[in-house]
């Protein structure tokens, strides 16, 4: 069953870009976390969603705040992905088993065996504080994220 708005976040573990396990309990009580779901590496929306995040990051650090990027791409394609973009937040595999954490989220699409877009906002509490399902083809807009977070106490 896919979270809700309120609903306590379902905790994980999964590497990195770096072979770095990153558990979203390690943010409990010290920041707020943005999850993106994003299909996969190197396709055309999903680069320019990466590049509005990485030319924006300065604002997420101001409002103290974690993005992780979640796709079901491997840790070596996100290393690649990551070095090409410079992107310095985690990329995070959910390669085996397929879209499991993403499926906790309700952002795994089984049929296509992708990851949906969608962003999550995790308060500090652990609890969903906010989170928009986007289509396929539509690059989100990070300034509508940012303010959506802005908000979260």
């Amino acid at each position: 069953m896919p979270v809700s708005v309120g609903s306590v976040a379902p905790d994980f573990t999964l590497k990195d870009q770096n072979q770095k396990e990153v558990h979203l309990s390690d943010f409990l009580g010290k920041k707020n976390v943005v999850i993106v779901f994003y299909p996969l590496d190197w396709s055309p929306t999903c680069t320019n969603e990466h590049a509005c995040f990485v030319n924006d990051m300065k604002r997420f650090d101001e409002l103290d705040a974690q993005v992780l990027g979640v796709s079901v791409d491997s840790t070596w394609s996100h290393k690649a992905y990551a070095d090409k973009m410079g992107i310095k937040y985690p990329l995070l595999a959910d390669f085996h088993p397929r879209g499991a954490v993403a499926e906790k989220f309700g952002a795994y699409m089984a049929d296509k065996g992708i990851t949906n877009r969608s962003i999550v906002i995790i308060d500090r509490q652990g609890k969903v504080a906010w989170l928009k399902n986007y289509d396929i083809p539509v690059v989100p807009d990070v300034k509508e994220v940012a303010e959506a977070l802005a908000g979260v106490k």
